[in-house]
């Protein structure tokens, strides 16, 4: 048996449900905000993202799918889509003096160890807007993200981290300090951390590590060696935060897997899923499209993880298909004229009907009827078929079944679910 490839999962159909169900909503509420959405090559050149994700960092050096094609050129699964939303704007020219506001949905390719809630293919919504600088268009992204949490009924299950990186001069000034500070507990470090010493000094604050932690706990805060600009910006953000009254923690330790963000970042987390806490996270990426020879560009957006969020609604009942009509008939001759029906009740009423097909007694069709969700069954036998009528039973409530003329049934099902 040829199963699927370790960490790329299967969708079976009440998952798949739970992912539309957050997609559909993103989609609305993203709407209701100006964004439009924008299709993306799963497919990039590793370059991409070796120069703007940042060759030091786990993604670029451990964990992306690169391979070459039959032109001996480099092409890399994408690894997350900011890059790929960047290089878009840049080639097609829509960055300099515009504002564009764009999300898109799809997977993303990781080389990580598979467990619950991450996978090596796993699903993301993005959402990015280019070419505004200020405060308000951070709080936005937060405000919109909050919209969507609240529409889908977890509203209370997440909350909002905050830290602010100032600029590159600010990061380069604190990475510098934190290397002096640990330098010499570097033996004590777990091996992420060793290593990141040399590399990225600014993710060992990612750090699970126990021993590592307990180490940090005295470190320099990139908060001391702030820019005046970006801490005027953080304190605008904070601000209009507190007016619209979207609560948030400031996590001085929160600087995100990409070496691309300045000034903004953040994450929403929640309690509800072990190790796997965060189900969105985001900031500004201010240098990407200069980084691609493009004009100097503000930009800031975040992506939320479909398969984490999905989790959060395991124990509920999300129906994977919605059907209002069950057809059942009994004899070739009404199984034609029933198939012929319901392709005129789909198109006059937009209805979701179901036919029965294959063989079965009414008995075993009915079953399937009522286990299908249908609001109503469509029976169509002998002796409705010389009538030329159908007959309708209910079979949610206690409405029985009645018998309708075939030429009154688009009239009466308009009625039924007007």
């Amino acid at each position: 048996m040829i199963k699927a490839v370790r960490g790329m999962q299967d969708l079976q159909p009440n998952k798949k449900a739970r992912f539309r169900r957050i997609e559909d909503q993103a989609r609305k509420i993203l709407g209701q905000y100006g964004y439009e959405e924008v299709g993306l090559p799963i497919l990039e050149t590793t370059g991409l993202f070796q120069r703007l994700v940042g060759g030091a960092t786990d993604i670029v050096e451990k964990e992306m799918y690169t391979f070459l094609d039959r032109n001996e050129e480099s092409l890399t699964l994408r690894p997350e889509g900011t890059a790929g939303l960047v290089r878009f704007v840049n080639e097609h020219g829509l960055a300099f003096n515009q504002t564009q506001k764009y999300w898109y949905c799809g997977p993303m390719f990781r080389y990580e160890r598979p467990q619950k809630g991450r996978y090596r293919q796993f699903d993301q919504i993005g959402v990015e807007c280019i070419g505004l600088a200020g405060p308000d268009i951070d709080a936005e992204v937060l405000l919109l993200s909050a919209r969507l949490w609240e529409s889908l009924g977890i509203a209370d299950k997440v909350a909002l981290e905050l830290n602010t990186l100032g600029n590159v001069e600010s990061r380069r000034a604190f990475s510098s300090g934190l290397v002096e500070y640990l330098t010499p507990f570097a033996a004590e470090l777990d091996a992420d951390s060793q290593r990141r010493l040399t590399t990225n000094p600014m993710r060992i604050l990612d750090s699970k590590a126990p021993k590592t932690q307990e180490i940090l706990a005295n470190a320099p805060v990139l908060a001391d060696y702030l820019d005046d600009e970006s801490r005027q910006h953080f304190d605008g953000l904070c601000a209009i935060l507190d007016a619209v009254g979207i609560a948030y923690q400031v996590n001085p330790r929160i600087v995100r897997g990409l070496d691309y963000y300045n000034r903004t970042v953040f994450e929403w987390v929640t309690t509800t899923l072990g190790s796997q806490g965060t189900v969105c996270g985001g900031g500004r990426y201010d240098g990407l499209v200069e980084q691609l020879g493009g004009k100097p560009t503000p930009c800031v957006g975040f992506a939320l993880g479909l398969d984490r969020l999905a989790l959060m609604f395991e124990d509920e009942a999300t129906p994977s298909k919605v059907i209002d009509v069950y057809g059942v008939s009994v004899g070739e001759p009404a199984k034609i004229q029933l198939i012929r029906l319901a392709e005129t009740l789909r198109s006059e009423l937009g209805l979701a009907i179901e036919v029965h097909h294959g063989a079965g007694k009414l008995k075993s069709q009915m079953k399937r009827a009522d286990s299908s969700g249908a609001q109503i069954a469509l029976l169509l036998g002998e002796d409705e078929l010389n009538e030329h009528s159908l007959s309708v039973r209910e079979l949610r409530g206690e409405g029985g079944q009645v018998r309708v003329p075939q030429a009154e049934i688009v009239e009466y099902l308009r009625a039924r679910f007007s």
